[in-house]
């Protein structure tokens, strides 16, 4: 992928030479007849990569937007079934291509012989030799058993045939209490002799709270002969029901060679699932309802018709487009009732549908703007949906399942997705109540214990402009505090122009300004987005750090990084090219990144594989290189995905990633949330014409295909010389003529930038540098740095204002570049001699465009080579921000409050194995402590000594080299107990003396039990000698906080 990209790119750079128009075929392949037969659901069964494994499609039938997917589920899988798997459990009711383990209720497992004492347990091997998949239709035979299993299905029910081998004892086994996630509760009833029905109730989506239960009904066409039922520990032949979490029963028919079998599901009742079976499979021809489904998803995806001669590349394409409508899931029953949010059962009017199933974090990108363009009607319910679930439970709800919140993930993402599913032609559903409650999450919160929390620490959020990266903004892998604000400022820039589109400018005023909040974590120190702490500071050091092994993306960022997650500013990209640097600086940052395609979350480059990543391609339309922009998604498109079970690039998480696929073949994509904005690349294929609700149609036409470059393009006839498309053609369709070229045409369109949203930019961003150390006496220096974004302003202001004993010297101006817009200036920190030693705050203003810009930088003013000088680690942190020290490598930390309780508070004396020391007095996330690496740090004279500080991950020993004033030497023990189980209980070990033991400490999931100080045996100088300096060993486990003298 590199080599090629990189290739390209010298290659015109180099030679600079005109595209050349290839040779356009005399006539256009013919449109696809017949879409559902370029389907192949084993498609993206497999595996995405080494940094998401699993893809977790699924190949069994199901109707579009269906309440059912009937399909098997393999051994291991999480969510249902992985191609490189051997071993089916079962066929079980509902799948969604999901990254936490969910669904798969109720699965249905035809065997031979005995049942066997755990037939729970039981499993089938399995081949691809004779697996057959396409829509509405799935086939496999169970080697161990030799039976063939064929399985169609309709909206809300399965139908199923299961021919066993002769002389067999047919068997069937009813997985009841067998959720993928587990169940809570089961149960099962045996009635008659053909059916079964029960219940099974589920939900910990991804370790969240919520619960759903399913209701089943299952029907035979040939009675049993003998059945019981199962607990989970034991069977129970004969037997009639049972309720137990792992619920069970087995079905014997002796003497019969095929059975068929009905099973329909609901979220209301057993009745509903009834009904809904009697309604949508009275009877029992396999081959009707077969074919009604395929005919259904022929309708849906000829919505988009195309012209190729790549069978594989039909294939991946209309795989894609599949896998794009099978959620969100219908949610109510043929008689249009449903159980809410608020647990009770409502009906919808005539003609709409309940929807269930929102990805929302994945789907709102590109996967809403698809649906709602070629399926309004459906958009529509999908966003009223929405609207019903937050009018029952009180709160917009972030990734709902069935009836219930999640809250998985980070931002409030249906937000955006209901935005986007207006932009783009849904509008028959209640628009003020969703904006009622749209306003309502983005501006206040459920403050009850346990209770759903749709923006957590919007009240901060909203007063700083940020969520700070602390316990508030944590997710499920880190804290994600840059995360959030960068998907909450998308958020509340989708609801202003879904308000401005419904007229209610005063809410569209409001959230148009915090839709510029990505400008509050633009560093333009670093040029990079960035997390800020409690105390608004930005981290030290580089912006992209690489996370430690085993951790899942840096901190501040969800499943990403700095660099990833830094091109996530979809309504203002202009901004983001300014506050780089303006468009070179940019593209050459975006060359960089697109050196690699699917890196997952740790390295600095693309991660096609994960959403937020979707939209970067796109950004060489905005600075000036068009041509890289279709490079890059063909790149993906032709590489990243393929025809084959591995031919996606990470978990499809419910459609993204193969709508993304959708509109990468297409050549148009839609780039800004809550926009109708389509941005060009180039098509994959010949022609491709979607039909648009009204009757009319947006064609799509490029003869040269699949040549890479845009050389030419046309809309309705004329010249179109732009990146982007008229807002109006989502709706009213039009006609597409490219040219494409198989060299680069730089000159094609690189004068034209896509939409950008910038009100409300502010004139300049400025940050100011953390700390500066300076001993009395001494001098340091600090930069302040600036951008200009929305402003003019050549030169800036800076002003500082330093306590006593400090002055700051320097350029009073910071002079702005003319092409980069960005600046430094360097100041001077002076410390008077004898200034005590401590932390000292010296704000620093920085003005101009009519604002200013407030910081500050904190001196610590330590003698020369003195402890706090070397202090290299954060321990320490304040209760509610847990995650702004980590002691141990594993997020923990000491809790300030707790030390306060056991007698250490920060600048105070202490006493401790006969001598006396200063606990640090660090600022909040400022470095509190030493891990011991050679250094050598100078001591008040005295001959006495002993460390206090602490261990972790185990006891540690170590020994110092102590250095007298005359030159000569001793060893001093440096060895400490763990912090939390010294010894592996609570006494000292190593002759150490317990200093505090606090009542707490700081863990990422809230408070756990004690930590310990300690202090070590105390060194004794040898007579006549006096300590001056200490050097400490190489230790990284052990932590010094202070050193006691006497």
């Amino acid at each position: 992928m590199r080599v090629r990209f990189l290739a390209a790119v010298v290659a015109v750079a180099v030679i600079g030479a005109p595209a050349v128009v290839s040779a356009a075929p005399t006539t256009l392949s013919p449109l696809v007849g017949d879409p559902a037969a370029y389907v192949d659901p084993l498609i993206g069964t497999g595996r995405g990569g080494s940094s998401v494994g699993e893809i977790n499609n699924f190949p069994g039938p199901a109707a579009p937007f269906g309440m059912m997917q009937f399909s098997p589920d393999t051994q291991g899988a999480y969510a249902g079934y992985q191609y490189h798997s051997d071993q089916i459990r079962g066929f079980s009711l509902d799948h969604a291509s999901v990254g936490c383990t969910a669904f798969g209720d109720v699965p249905i497992l035809p065997v031979t012989g005995d049942v066997g004492s755990a037939p729970w347990d039981r499993t089938e091997h399995f081949g691809h030799d004779g697996e057959r998949a396409e829509p509405g239709y799935y086939a496999v035979t169970l080697a161990d058993s030799g039976v063939r299993a064929e399985l169609t299905a309709t909206t809300r029910t399965g139908l199923a045939t299961f021919a066993y081998p002769a002389g067999s004892t047919p068997q069937v086994l009813v997985k009841g209490g067998a959720s993928l996630a587990g169940n809570s509760r089961a149960d099962l009833k045996i009635t008659g002799d053909r059916e079964v029905s029960g219940s099974a109730s589920t939900g910990g989506f991804c370790g969240k709270p919520n619960k759903y239960t399913v209701y089943y009904a299952i029907t035979f066409d040939k009675p049993f002969t003998a059945h019981g039922t199962w607990d989970g520990s034991t069977v129970k032949p004969g037997t009639d029901s049972v309720d137990a979490p792992k619920a069970g029963a087995y079905l014997t028919f002796d003497g019969e060679s095929v059975v068929h079998a009905k099973v329909s599901m609901s979220y209301v009742s057993v009745d509903g699932a009834k009904a809904n079976m009697a309604a949508e499979v009275p009877g029992w021809d396999f081959g009707a309802v077969r074919k009604a489904t395929r005919d259904q998803w022929a309708g849906a995806l000829g919505k988009i018709r195309v012209a190729g001669r790549d069978t594989a590349q039909l294939k991946t394409f209309y795989t894609a487009l599949y896998h794009s409508l099978m959620h969100p899931n219908t949610f109510d029953d043929v008689d249009g009732r449903y159980i809410g949010f608020d647990d009770r059962v409502r009906t919808l009017p005539g003609g709409h549908h309940q929807y269930a199933n929102f990805s929302d974090w994945d789907t709102y990108r590109s996967l809403a703007p698809l649906h709602a363009m070629l399926f309004p009607k459906e958009a529509s319910d999908m966003a009223q949906s929405l609207t019903n679930d937050a009018v029952q439970g009180g709160w917009w709800p972030r990734w709902p399942m069935a009836n219930d919140y999640t809250g998985q993930m980070t931002g409030d993402s249906s937000v955006a997705l209901i935005s986007n599913l207006y932009a783009f032609g849904a509008r028959d559903f209640d628009v003020k109540t969703a904006l009622k409650y749209l306003v309502k999450g983005a501006t206040s919160v459920d403050t009850t214990p346990g209770a759903y929390q749709e923006r957590r620490g919007i009240a901060d959020y909203v007063a700083r402009g940020y969520l700070p990266n602390n316990d508030a903004s944590r997710g499920d892998h880190a804290r994600v505090g840059a995360s959030i604000t960068l998907e909450w400022a998308i958020d509340d820039f989708t609801i202003a122009q879904f308000a401005q589109g419904i007229g209610d400018r005063d809410v569209a005023r409001e959230f148009t300004k915090r839709g510029q909040n990505w400008q509050n974590l633009f560093n333009p120190r670093t040029g990079y987005i960035q997390p800020r702490g409690q105390d608004g500071r930005f981290p030290d050091g580089p912006a992209y750090v690489p996370p430690p092994p085993g951790k899942f993306g840096q901190d501040g960022f969800d499943e990403g990084n700095a660099a990833q997650y830094t091109w996530l500013v979809p309504q203002d990209p202009a901004g983001l090219v300014t506050a780089m640097g303006g468009p070179a600086a940019a593209a050459s940052r975006l060359d960089t990144f697109f050196r690699k395609l699917n890196v997952g979350p740790n390295e600095p480059y693309m991660w096609a594989g994960n959403e937020p990543d979707f939209g970067v391609p796109w950004l060489y339309n905005h600075v000036g290189q068009p041509w890289k922009t279709q490079q890059v998604v063909r790149e993906i498109a032709t590489t990243l995905f393929s025809a084959t079970p591995d031919g996606e690039p990470g978990n499809d998480d419910l459609g993204a990633q193969s709508s993304w696929y959708v509109w990468a073949a297409l050549g148009i994509y839609p780039a800004t949330p809550g926009t109708p904005d389509l941005v060009v690349h180039s098509p994959l294929f010949e022609r491709a014409v979607l039909a648009l609700p009204n009757g009319r149609t947006l064609d799509v036409r490029a003869p040269q295909a699949p040549a890479t470059y845009v050389h030419d393009l046309r809309l309705n006839g004329h010249d179109w010389d732009r990146t982007s498309l008229p807002a109006d053609i989502a709706r009213d369709g039009g006609r597409l003529d490219f040219t494409l070229v198989s060299t680069p045409d730089k000159r094609w369109a690189a004068d034209s930038a896509p939409p950008s949203y910038r009100d409300n930019e502010r004139p300049f961003l400025a940050a100011a540098a953390n700390q500066v150390v300076a001993r009395p006496g001494g001098t340091g220096e600090f930069t302040v740095g600036a951008q200009r974004l929305g402003g003019h302003d050549r030169v800036l202001e800076v002003s500082t204002q330093p306590p006593a004993g400090i002055t700051v010297t320097g350029p009073r101006q910071l002079r702005l570049d003319d092409r980069t817009g960005g600046g430094t200036a360097q100041l001077s920190v002076a410390v008077a001699a004898g200034t005590p030693e401590g932390y000292y705050q010296v704000p620093v203003t920085v003005r101009g465009g009519g604002t200013s810009v407030p910081g500050s930088v904190i001196v610590l003013v330590a003698p020369e080579n003195g402890l706090a000088a070397a202090y290299s680690d954060v321990g320490i942190s304040d209760d509610g921000d847990a995650g702004s020290a980590d002691i141990d490598g594993a997020g923990n930390s000491l809790s300030r409050q707790a030390l306060a309780a056991a007698g250490l508070t920060g600048g105070q004396q202490a006493g401790a194995a006969g001598t006396t020391f200063t606990w640090p007095a660090a600022p909040a996330g400022r470095p509190d402590n030493v891990v011991p690496a050679g250094q050598t740090i100078r001591l008040n004279p005295a001959t006495r000594l002993s460390f206090v500080g602490t261990a972790t991950n185990g006891d540690h020993r170590a020994t110092a080299t102590v250095t007298f004033t005359d030159g000569t030497t001793g060893q001093a023990d440096l060895s400490f107990g763990d912090w939390v189980y010294p010894g592996g209980g609570t006494d000292p070990v190593f002759g150490n003396t317990l200093v505090a033991r606090t009542g707490h400490r700081n863990q990422p999931g809230g408070p756990g039990g004690g930590a310990s100080i300690f202090a070590t045996t105390p060194f004794e100088a040898p007579a006549g000698k006096v300590i001056a300096s200490v050097t400490l060993p190489s230790a990284p486990d052990l932590h010094v906080f202070a050193i006691g003298l006497a």
